[in-house]
């Protein structure tokens, strides 16, 4: 509906945090019947434009418009009510109740003496599914839903709200492709029915697939607005972090040592079966299959994280006593999670207390823990990992994606480890900063350092690995050197379905 008025316009938009501006001039324009991208890096003030749309926080200068009427909305059952939806990248749902009740949650239909009519809730909900494509059984408890199934109950949630602007904050970044695509199909149908999608990502090759608008945000500020049939991916990198990036995935030559790393026979009932394989000093290894095969399975046991059944993990020729983070840390291995919010930080400690965390212990006479040498090894590694932050005792809470993943890295670095385990090293930070991370793996590989490296972006792990394994269903099916690596191998030997015989012949391709 290009010609109609929109549902969305900002113009000007500021917003400040005591002296920090996360937003200095907030333009933005959506019309109806249409998929808007948003795009920028971690801290270019994305997240904050939001926040300002969902009512969670209140602009200090500018204009914001919904259906052309000026809003200044107080609180997100405001914005909720006039309309706009945000679908977060992991909703939060209630586990105890049903897809229906978490739908209708606060509104349901009364029936005969104002009892829940729990027959007009179910077939409310399967007439919500039905519109968008989507098959989930209103009865089914929300607890063990998938990301992707959540995100859709909250979609529907919104429609049932007749929301006419639906924000999605990096939607996919938890996704399998066939999750993906499906998530495609209902914003288009969306979109079809005249309802404007706001599309956050951090994946250019998705916003080409999905969009039709793009509007490109740098340090608090709009940038450009465009088709996007009509600006390159590459074009739009540039615009993003104020300058071209030449390499996303720079490889620093290397020649691959001693095995460090030795995994034999690894077995855990149910989850993974014979896992072996090795890392040598000076060599990054991927490990690569679809979402739910096994991977970030194997690294948390091989971490000692999680139990295993059999088999045995050898670090620099010592063997390692199973289920103990502790010896893990000792011998030399560093796990850098996938979920660095919930895993990898403390999010309202500060900087220089989450990257001296694990290294505590060596920095402390006499049982004492010395400030001083804290803020020394914090200095030391958020300025090797340029760690953007205002000062070591921010909290990391206020730091972006970005940033907070540099921060754990910086965390495991610092203890001076054999082998780093990275799962999904840049998962949700930008295009620049990925570039960046990329960047130090490499060197730090070149240094010495055995890297294992799981990732769901296959571009990242054929751009950054010296080899790689491939899961599948918890068993690795195939090894690929860098030469051998193509997508199409890693994907049929990835993918159920494929041979055992088929695998291992790509491997000795």
């Amino acid at each position: 509906m290009p010609n109609a008025a929109p549902t969305l316009r900002l113009d000007g938009v500021a917003k400040s945090f005591g002296p920090v501006a996360a937003l200095r001039s907030g333009t933005l324009t959506v019309h109806p019947g249409s998929i808007h991208a948003l795009v920028g890096e971690n801290g270019a003030g994305k997240s904050t434009l939001v926040k300002i749309v969902g009512g969670v926080h209140r602009r200090d200068a500018g204009v914001v418009e919904l259906d052309g009427e000026p809003v200044d909305f107080t609180g997100p059952a405001e914005a909720k009510a006039a309309g706009v939806a945000v679908i977060h990248q992991e909703p939060a749902s209630f586990p105890d109740l049903t897809v229906a009740e978490n739908i209708y949650l606060g509104r349901e239909p009364l029936g005969r003496f104002r009892r829940i009519d729990r027959r007009a809730m179910r077939e409310g909900v399967r007439d919500l599914f039905r519109d968008l494509g989507v098959d989930l059984d209103p009865d089914r408890p929300a607890e063990g839903l998938s990301i992707a199934d959540q995100q859709i109950v909250e979609i529907a949630k919104a429609i049932s709200l007749d929301a006419r602007l639906l924000v999605m904050d990096e939607p996919t970044a938890a996704l399998s492709a066939v999750e993906v695509r499906r998530l495609f199909a209902v914003a288009r149908g969306l979109r079809d029915a005249g309802r404007a999608v706001v599309f956050i990502s951090h994946r250019l090759d998705e916003v080409a697939d999905l969009c039709d608008t793009v509007t490109v945000m740098r340090d608090g500020e709009h940038v450009s607005t465009d088709a996007v049939a009509d600006v390159t991916p590459d074009e739009l990198v540039r615009r993003m972090v104020g300058r071209a990036v030449a390499d996303l995935y720079p490889k620093v030559p290397s020649t691959p040592g001693e095995v460090v790393l030795q995994v034999e026979g690894l077995e855990s009932t149910g989850t993974f079966h014979d896992v072996s394989f090795e890392v040598r000093a000076g060599e990054i290894v991927g490990l690569a299959g679809l979402v739910g095969a096994g991977r970030s399975e194997i690294a948390r046991a091989v971490f000692g994280v999680d139990q295993y059944a059999a088999g045995r993990v050898v670090v620099g020729g010592k063997d390692l006593r199973p289920g103990d983070p502790a010896a893990a840390i000792a011998a030399g291995l560093a796990l850098v999670p996938e979920d660095r919010r919930l895993q990898g930080l403390v999010t309202e400690s500060s900087v220089a207390r989450n990257v001296s965390a694990v290294a505590r212990r060596r920095l402390a006479r006499l049982g004492i823990l010395l400030p001083d040498a804290e803020a020394r090894l914090a200095r030391d590694w958020s300025g090797r990992l340029e760690v953007k932050a205002g000062a070591l005792d921010a909290t990391a809470t206020t730091m972006s994606g970005g940033n907070q993943q540099k921060v754990v890295l910086a965390k495991w670095l610092a203890t001076g480890p054999k082998v780093l385990i990275v799962d999904e090293p840049t998962r949700g930070i930008d295009v620049g900063t990925k570039a960046e991370v990329h960047r130090l793996l490499s060197t730090l590989a070149a240094e010495g350092l055995a890297v294992l490296m799981i990732s769901s972006e296959l571009p990242e792990v054929l751009g950054m690995a010296d080899r790689v394994l491939v899961v599948r269903e918890g068993r690795i099916v195939a090894e690929l050197s860098r030469a051998q690596a193509t997508p199409e191998r890693v994907m049929r030997a990835a993918t159920p379905g494929a041979s055992e015989t088929t695998a291992e012949t790509e491997g000795a391709a």
